[in-house]
């Protein structure tokens, strides 16, 4: 039961930022991932490392103000970084053990999101209405 809610949080977190209009959409998302990359800073356990992940994430977002490739290859390098840290360091929420574990099953959630481009709900019906008609014949 511990996997649905982080899923659930994934899906909110894609919709409610679809209610951002574009380009708006994709430079918040940029400094959200940003900011989730300095999310250890404060005490994740693994010393240096903590710094060398959130300069990579940073520069990532950096490119992410023009591209959502890059927006959600952030999440994923920071899903790893929940892993890493799960496994080794200290959770996300120190209160709250398994907390790293629930980050690293919602980022990818979000990283599909954005890899597809960071759509609204709107958009996504749209795309799927214009997408080529099947053949009548093939089932």
């Amino acid at each position: 039961m511990q996997y649905l809610p982080p899923i659930g949080i994934g899906v909110l977190y894609a919709l409610l930022m679809s209610l951002v209009r574009e380009p708006h959409r994709r430079r918040l998302n940029a400094v959200m991932v940003a900011g989730a990359g300095a999310a250890y800073l404060g005490g994740g356990g693994l010393g240096g490392w903590e710094f060398a992940f959130t300069a990579l994430v940073t520069y990532v977002a950096f490119r992410g103000l023009d591209s959502w490739t890059f927006i959600g290859v952030g999440w994923l390098l920071h899903t790893v970084w929940d892993v890493v840290h799960h496994l080794k360091g200290s959770p996300l929420i120190p209160f709250a053990d398994t907390s790293s574990l629930g980050c690293a099953i919602c980022d990818p959630v979000i990283a599909l999101w954005c890899l597809y481009g960071g759509p609204s709900p709107r958009e996504l019906l749209r795309a799927r209405r214009t997408a080529a008609p099947r053949d009548p014949a093939v089932p």
